[in-house]
């Protein structure tokens, strides 16, 4: 039967826990791009999030009788708290099922809406299999955070006030997609009512469960999905969900970690609010959007979904902003080591900010210099490069090296050549106990660690680099390692910043 998504969003009940966000204007980021930029303000909602609007809706549209017995999800984030808000308001039993790992403030604040919370797993799959035993063996309903049509019209309603709000003439809407309830149900209004407006899907780089799906025209399944963004990912977009996507989106925009970073700085520049990762999706995804198709003077609406921001997670939001928005670069520079070499070299930068400096003695011939430098574009940042070259100081730009950007510059400390036969990995660990004793168990070997840094960025895995001693007769028994490990790994031995300053 085919569902008439424009009645159900226009019938939907959300106003009972929902608000009625508004369209704010970004003055600082409408000028820089030259287009007006408005965002609206689902970070206001009283869970800070869209969700509430889906999961209220899909709870009052239960029998009575469903919703007496309770209802049950899954969830670590935002959809807990919205289901927990609407059980209160309602008056009616909530269990919401959470991974262990689930950080006590998450934890506390779905129990302090009166919701009683089952820590299973570590996992969010673990949390979902788990719920799905949990609602046939006592009899609740389970509602769903985004793969269900009443779940979908809710989130729609964002859509109906958008264009209530702003009847003049709006060249896109851009919005976060995880498994794609958001995505759907705006597109799926706007569409109806009016289909001359664009809405495009952004995703995170490192989890385009939605992108890969339009693209293959079947919902694919991804082996994993980095958690930076981690209120929008999901492995496996929804079937109503897709369906609706294929219909009505127009595009699908991917940005990478620094680009939200970037948007997480605008946003706090032009209003003085804080939106969480996933939160910043869209509006990254508007200005690669406007920047890729050269727009000025359009109206751009990005949804701010949310603002649940682990406290943590700034310190590495702050550092990888500037790189985001192009505004930082860095180098690794190579000069004599002689007298006068080194205010040579400071002589070629000339009044350009120095955001970063790291240097150590390394040999009687060569040093090198790990350098930040405020920039406007890229381009100044090749620039800068041949303009070192040309001084006859050979120049590595660094602004695209993972490796260099989240361990090296806080680990230059000289090289180690008693180190040998070292390989040199960087690993995804969980963020849970006992995830170092299984990866130092898991080696079964005696291939000394030579090298390890580790630094916490408020997300649910650890970013961690490690050496490792291995002599070339282990190299089969060291690849039977990194498979039974399981956890996500790329070979840094061969990157050129690892080379050049700790090889």
């Amino acid at each position: 039967m085919t569902i008439n998504y424009r009645e159900k969003i226009e019938h939907s009940q959300v106003y009972a826990v929902a608000r009625h966000t508004p369209l704010d204007e970004m003055p600082n980021l409408s000028a820089r791009f030259k287009n007006r930029v408005l965002l609206k303000r689902e970070d206001m909602q009283p869970v800070f999030s869209f969700k509430l609007r889906g999961a209220y809706n899909k709870m009052a549209n239960l029998l009575p009788d469903a919703l007496a017995r309770g209802v049950i999800c899954a969830s670590a984030g935002n959809h807990a708290q919205g289901v927990a808000l609407s059980a209160q308001k309602m008056g009616c039993r909530a269990v919401i099922v959470m991974p262990t790992t689930t950080p006590a403030i998450k934890v506390n604040a779905v129990r302090s809406r009166g919701a009683e919370v089952v820590l299973f797993g570590d996992s969010y799959s673990d949390a979902y299999a788990h719920a799905l035993k949990v609602e046939q063996s006592e009899g609740l309903t389970f509602v769903h955070p985004y793969d269900d049509p009443d779940v979908i019209a809710g989130q729609g309603t964002i859509a109906l006030e958008i264009v209530q709000d702003h009847p003049e003439p709006i060249e896109a809407i851009f919005c976060c997609v995880g498994g794609g309830g958001l995505l759907a149900g705006i597109a799926a209004y706007i569409k109806a009512v009016r289909p001359e407006i664009k809405v495009i899907g952004v995703e995170a780089q490192d989890a385009e469960a939605m992108t890969e799906s339009v693209k293959l025209g079947q919902r694919v399944m991804l082996e994993q999905v980095g958690l930076f963004a981690d209120g929008a990912a999901v492995k496996q977009v929804g079937e109503h969900t897709f369906a609706l996507v294929q219909q009505y989106v127009d595009e699908m925009i991917v940005v990478d970690n620094d680009e939200v970073c970037a948007a997480i700085k605008d946003v706090f520049e032009d209003t003085r609010s804080i939106l969480e990762p996933a939160g910043a999706l869209a509006l990254a995804g508007l200005k690669a959007y406007s920047e890729k198709h050269q727009l000025q003077g359009k109206t751009m609406i990005a949804v701010a979904s949310g603002a649940n921001m682990n406290f943590d997670r700034l310190r590495f939001i702050a550092e990888r902003a500037e790189l985001g928005e192009h505004r930082e670069a860095v180098f690794a520079v190579t000069i004599p080591e002689t007298p006068g070499a080194f205010k040579a070299f400071c002589r070629q930068l000339g009044s350009r900010n120095i955001t970063e400096f790291n240097y150590r003695f390394s040999d009687n011939k060569q040093a090198h210099i790990f350098v930040g430098l405020a920039v406007h574009n890229p381009a100044e940042a090749t620039e800068i490069a041949s303009t070192l070259e040309a001084a006859g100081l050979p120049t590595l730009n660094l602004s695209d090296n993972e490796m260099a950007k989240l361990h090296l510059r806080h680990l230059v400390g000289g090289h180690a050549p008693q180190a040998q036969n070292e390989v040199v990995y960087r690993f995804e660990f969980p963020e849970k106990p006992g995830a170092l004793m299984n990866f130092l168990e898991s080696m079964g070997h005696n291939w000394n660690i030579s090298l390890f840094h580790y630094r916490n960025h408020g997300a649910d895995f650890g970013r961690v680099l490690v050496g490792m001693q291995v002599p070339p007769e282990d190299k089969t028994a060291f690849e039977q390692f990194l498979q039974q490990l399981g956890y996500p790994y790329w070979d840094e031995s061969q990157n050129p910043a690892y080379r050049l300053f700790l090889g």
